[in-house]
Order: structure tokens, then sequence, then C-alpha cells
């Protein structure tokens, strides 16, 4: 029996990318009306993930703020809580914020922006300070 193993070939998938699959699974409850189970979750990606590692991903994604729990009897329904772009945001404060000195980081990844970069940011600085007051900061 077991030179007919060596035989076979092997039917392994490929090995996913650093957080591919935390991707994968995020993806699945963006797509609903309303918060999801595990087993919804695990359905919806075509049941190739065992029911414990989705539940560990989504418990990964809940320590990262990426998604909400709420207990809904013996279980969970889980809801996203931000969006990719918000995620990615949150990935770039937290690298800052690992920093010892944050204000030399910032300084190079803001000059090392491609030039198109700075309208962008400029334009999303000034939707923030306009944040209802009327187009001006507030020196509470």
């Amino acid at each position: 029996m077991a030179h007919r193993n060596r035989e076979e070939p092997h039917r392994r998938s490929r090995r996913r990318g650093q957080g591919e699959l935390e991707v994968q699974v995020l993806g699945a409850p963006r797509e609903a009306d309303a918060p999801v189970t595990a087993v919804w979750v695990q359905e919806r990606l075509g049941g190739d993930l065992a029911y414990t590692t989705v539940v560990t991903i989504l418990t990964r994604l809940l320590a990262k703020d990426a998604v909400a729990r709420e207990r809904q009897g013996r279980s969970f329904t889980w809801t996203p809580t931000a969006d990719v772009a918000g995620r990615a945001a949150l990935k770039m404060r937290r690298l800052l914020d690992g920093e010892r000195d944050r204000e030399a980081v910032l300084a190079g990844f803001v000059t090392a922006r491609p030039p198109g970069d700075e309208e962008v940011s400029r334009a999303a600085r000034s939707g923030a300070d306009d944040g209802g007051n009327g187009g001006g900061r507030s020196d509470r």
C-alpha cells in the first residue's frame, strides 16, 4: 500500500500567499446584506476550507478590527467593519505606530510618493478638515 501512495500524484493545492486567505474570508461577508455565520462564509468560499479554519481566520480578523462579532445562540454572526481601503489605512497606521522615529518614517513615505498621490492626499485632508464645521479647523 505504501508503494501505491508514492506513485499517486499528490493533490495538494498551491500554498496561498500571505494574507490571501484573510482577503478571501473577509470578502465573503462583504457580499451579504446582513451579518453572516462562519458556515455561510465556508459555503460561500466553496466548502474547501474546514469550518475551524474559517472561524480561526474570522477571529484573527476580529483582532485586527476588520470584522465585528455578535453572539447568536450558541454561535456568532460576523459583519465587516472596514472596506479594503480602510483596512490598508489601518495597516499603515499600525506600521507607523510601531516605528521608533514616526516622524522620519512618515516624512520618507510622503516624499517618496508619486506626484499624483499628492493631490489625492490634499483632497482627502481637505475633506477631513471640513468635517462638518464649515470648512475650517476648530481649535477647541
